[in-house]
């Protein structure tokens, strides 16, 4: 399982941070050309699905295959207005305040966003 090491791009001021039992520093959000959004490994955004409920994750198959689920281990401490949710496949998906996250396989580069707007159903994460 590839573990997800979330981080801004540019080492700027985030807007929640906090380190996992394994001792990993993680930060949830960065600002990035003028937009703050959550960003995750390789500090590649991350995105939500309107299909989604909250707290469920309905994307997997082909959807997950496109678009990663952010998974983390289960006993990270997550800041306030973020959670784990279980996947029926056991791993545990980061959700920001019950919406679950995504990478895109589009992205390629820091800053792209290739991913918001598709279908009309995936959006930029972007913390309140």
């Amino acid at each position: 399982m590839k573990k997800l090491i979330l981080a801004t791009a540019l080492t700027l001021s985030a807007t929640a941070g906090f380190a996992d039992s394994h001792g990993n520093k993680y930060v949830m959000s960065a600002p990035l050309n003028g937009q703050v959004f959550i960003m995750a490994q390789d500090h590649m955004s991350l995105y939500t699905f309107a299909n989604d409920e909250a707290g469920v994750s309905n994307c997997y198959g082909e959807c997950a295959t496109n678009w990663p689920p952010a998974i983390l281990p289960a006993d990270t401490d997550m800041p306030e207005s973020y959670t784990l949710i279980e996947r029926s496949d056991g791993q545990m998906q980061i959700a920001y305040k019950g919406q679950p996250l995504y990478l895109f396989i589009g992205d390629s580069a820091v800053g792209d966003i290739n991913g918001d707007g598709r279908g009309g159903v995936w959006a930029l994460a972007r913390p309140e």
